[in-house]
Protein backbone atom coordinates (compact mmCIF):
# COMPACT_ATOMS: atom_id res chain seq x y z
CA UNK A 1 0.00 0.00 0.00
CA UNK A 2 2.57 2.56 0.48
CA UNK A 3 3.64 1.51 -2.69
CA UNK A 4 0.17 2.92 -3.92
CA UNK A 5 0.70 5.94 -1.37
CA UNK A 6 3.80 7.11 -3.05
CA UNK A 7 3.05 6.78 -6.80
CA UNK A 8 -0.16 8.76 -5.96
CA UNK A 9 1.57 10.98 -3.96
CA UNK A 10 3.64 11.33 -7.23
CA UNK A 11 0.47 11.53 -9.54
CA UNK A 12 -0.38 14.27 -7.22
CA UNK A 13 3.02 15.84 -7.77
CA UNK A 14 2.54 15.77 -11.22
CA UNK A 15 -1.04 16.66 -11.45
CA UNK A 16 -0.08 19.95 -9.51
CA UNK A 17 2.57 20.64 -11.66
CA UNK A 18 0.82 19.97 -14.69
CA UNK A 19 -1.91 22.39 -13.45
CA UNK A 20 0.73 25.31 -12.21
CA UNK A 21 2.24 25.20 -15.71
CA UNK A 22 -0.81 25.25 -17.32
CA UNK A 23 -2.06 27.85 -15.18
CA UNK A 24 1.48 29.79 -16.36
CA UNK A 25 0.45 29.22 -19.88
CA UNK A 26 -2.70 30.98 -19.43
CA UNK A 27 -1.18 33.59 -17.97
CA UNK A 28 1.51 33.97 -20.86
CA UNK A 29 -1.35 33.64 -22.81
CA UNK A 30 -3.33 36.15 -21.12
CA UNK A 31 -0.13 38.93 -21.44
CA UNK A 32 -0.35 37.63 -24.92
CA UNK A 33 -3.87 38.65 -25.89
CA UNK A 34 -3.71 41.58 -24.03
CA UNK A 35 -0.48 43.00 -26.35
CA UNK A 36 -2.16 40.88 -29.03
CA UNK A 37 -5.13 43.70 -28.63
CA UNK A 38 -3.32 46.77 -28.38
CA UNK A 39 -0.93 45.83 -31.13
CA UNK A 40 -4.39 45.17 -33.53
CA UNK A 41 -6.05 48.37 -32.21
CA UNK A 42 -2.95 50.58 -32.76
CA UNK A 43 -2.74 48.93 -36.17
CA UNK A 44 -6.58 49.67 -36.64
CA UNK A 45 -6.16 52.92 -35.55
CA UNK A 46 -3.00 53.36 -38.27
CA UNK A 47 -5.12 52.34 -41.20
CA UNK A 48 -8.17 54.17 -40.19
CA UNK A 49 -6.07 57.63 -40.22
CA UNK A 50 -4.27 56.16 -43.56
CA UNK A 51 -8.05 55.71 -44.62
CA UNK A 52 -9.09 58.69 -43.63
CA UNK A 53 -6.19 60.91 -45.00
CA UNK A 54 -6.85 59.25 -48.40
CA UNK A 55 -10.73 59.98 -48.09
CA UNK A 56 -9.58 63.48 -47.17
CA UNK A 57 -7.70 63.85 -50.27
CA UNK A 58 -9.89 62.37 -52.85
CA UNK A 59 -12.65 64.88 -51.08
CA UNK A 60 -10.58 67.60 -51.45
CA UNK A 61 -9.41 66.86 -54.87
CA UNK A 62 -13.27 66.46 -55.84
CA UNK A 63 -14.29 69.61 -54.32
CA UNK A 64 -11.54 71.09 -56.43
CA UNK A 65 -12.66 69.44 -59.67
CA UNK A 66 -16.34 70.11 -59.06
CA UNK A 67 -15.37 74.13 -58.34
CA UNK A 68 -13.27 73.87 -61.65
CA UNK A 69 -16.69 72.49 -63.84
CA UNK A 70 -18.67 74.98 -62.08
CA UNK A 71 -16.85 78.26 -62.59
CA UNK A 72 -16.38 76.43 -66.20
CA UNK A 73 -20.51 76.10 -66.70
CA UNK A 74 -20.42 79.53 -65.27
CA UNK A 75 -18.00 80.90 -68.18
CA UNK A 76 -19.98 79.12 -70.63
CA UNK A 77 -23.31 80.37 -69.48
CA UNK A 78 -22.18 84.02 -69.23
CA UNK A 79 -20.98 83.27 -73.45
CA UNK A 80 -23.92 82.12 -74.45
CA UNK A 81 -26.46 84.54 -72.48
CA UNK A 82 -23.83 87.15 -74.20
CA UNK A 83 -23.98 85.40 -77.45
CA UNK A 84 -27.71 85.29 -77.40
CA UNK A 85 -28.21 89.00 -76.28
CA UNK A 86 -26.08 90.09 -79.36
CA UNK A 87 -28.46 88.16 -81.69
CA UNK A 88 -31.61 88.71 -80.16
CA UNK A 89 -30.22 92.37 -80.27
CA UNK A 90 -28.76 92.04 -84.14
CA UNK A 91 -31.86 90.59 -85.84
CA UNK A 92 -34.53 93.02 -85.47
CA UNK A 93 -32.06 95.64 -86.32
CA UNK A 94 -30.90 93.93 -89.50
CA UNK A 95 -34.21 93.10 -90.30
CA UNK A 96 -35.11 97.06 -89.66
CA UNK A 97 -32.06 97.86 -91.93
CA UNK A 98 -33.33 95.94 -94.68
CA UNK A 99 -37.14 96.14 -95.08
CA UNK A 100 -37.07 100.20 -93.40
CA UNK A 101 -36.64 103.31 -96.28
CA UNK A 102 -33.44 105.00 -95.70
CA UNK A 103 -33.99 108.85 -95.01
CA UNK A 104 -33.40 109.22 -99.28
CA UNK A 105 -35.92 106.88 -99.82
CA UNK A 106 -38.62 108.81 -97.39
CA UNK A 107 -37.72 111.75 -98.52
CA UNK A 108 -38.42 110.89 -102.16
CA UNK A 109 -41.99 109.09 -101.02
CA UNK A 110 -42.42 112.79 -99.15
CA UNK A 111 -41.94 114.63 -102.38
CA UNK A 112 -43.76 111.98 -104.86
CA UNK A 113 -46.77 112.65 -102.07
CA UNK A 114 -46.58 116.04 -101.96
CA UNK A 115 -46.54 115.93 -105.66
CA UNK A 116 -49.33 113.91 -105.84
CA UNK A 117 -51.74 115.70 -103.42
CA UNK A 118 -51.07 118.86 -105.17
CA UNK A 119 -52.82 116.68 -108.63
CA UNK A 120 -55.49 115.73 -106.38
CA UNK A 121 -56.20 119.06 -105.38
CA UNK A 122 -55.92 120.02 -109.10
CA UNK A 123 -58.03 117.42 -110.20
CA UNK A 124 -60.87 117.71 -107.81
CA UNK A 125 -61.17 121.45 -108.96
CA UNK A 126 -61.31 120.49 -112.55
CA UNK A 127 -63.69 117.87 -112.13
CA UNK A 128 -62.22 115.40 -110.63
CA UNK A 129 -65.15 115.19 -108.13
CA UNK A 130 -67.40 113.90 -111.46
CA UNK A 131 -69.42 110.88 -110.19
CA UNK A 132 -69.05 108.43 -112.91
CA UNK A 133 -71.45 104.92 -113.48
CA UNK A 134 -72.57 102.29 -116.13
CA UNK A 135 -76.24 102.60 -116.82
CA UNK A 136 -78.81 100.54 -118.43
CA UNK A 137 -78.40 97.13 -119.46
CA UNK A 138 -75.63 98.18 -122.41
CA UNK A 139 -73.50 99.69 -119.84
CA UNK A 140 -73.09 102.81 -120.73
CA UNK A 141 -71.31 105.44 -119.00
CA UNK A 142 -73.59 108.18 -117.12
CA UNK A 143 -72.50 111.61 -115.19
CA UNK A 144 -75.06 112.58 -112.47
CA UNK A 145 -76.00 116.33 -112.95
CA UNK A 146 -77.28 119.30 -111.67
CA UNK A 147 -80.93 119.39 -112.28
CA UNK A 148 -80.82 123.01 -110.94
CA UNK A 149 -78.64 124.46 -112.79
CA UNK A 150 -79.18 126.48 -116.39
CA UNK A 151 -78.52 124.54 -119.28
CA UNK A 152 -75.56 125.47 -121.68
CA UNK A 153 -74.78 125.49 -125.27
CA UNK A 154 -76.48 126.63 -128.95
CA UNK A 155 -78.93 123.35 -128.43
CA UNK A 156 -78.90 123.96 -124.58
CA UNK A 157 -77.45 119.65 -125.03
CA UNK A 158 -74.55 120.62 -121.90
CA UNK A 159 -75.71 120.20 -118.26
CA UNK A 160 -74.23 120.88 -115.29
CA UNK A 161 -71.89 118.08 -113.22
CA UNK A 162 -73.12 118.21 -109.90
CA UNK A 163 -70.84 119.64 -107.34
CA UNK A 164 -69.49 122.30 -109.91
Amino acid sequence: MEDLTVKLGLLMEAAERQQALAADALERLREHTGGLDAVVREEIRATLIEELGALSDEVRSTTQALQALQRAAGLRIAVRSAALSALTTLVPLACAWWLLPSRAEVAALRSVREDLSGNVTRLAAQGGRVELRHCGSARRLCVRVDRGAPLYGEAADFLVVKGY
